[in-house]
């Protein structure tokens, strides 16, 4: 459940029930999927991939690609 708290009486009242143990007020968990993707960002952006890496990966996929036609031409 998230309540927005939008006059500052209400947060006065809130703290007030906290205070007598009416209430428990606790501070929003994490998404999980947000944090995983900042994770993967952040290991991302201290790796990034040289660009004689990329284009070798280019390379690579371009001749697995003709190869592949190549085959296929064949049969």
């Amino acid at each position: 459940m998230q309540i927005d708290i939008l006059a500052p009486k209400a947060r006065k009242l809130l703290k007030n029930l906290a205070e007598m143990n009416l209430i428990a007020i606790r501070k929003p968990s994490d998404d999980q999927f947000l944090s995983l993707v900042n994770k993967i960002r952040a290991k991302a952006k201290n790796s990034l991939p040289s660009l004689d890496e990329i284009t070798k990966e280019v390379e690579i996929a371009r001749s697995k690609r003709y190869t592949d036609a190549k085959k296929q031409s064949n049969h």
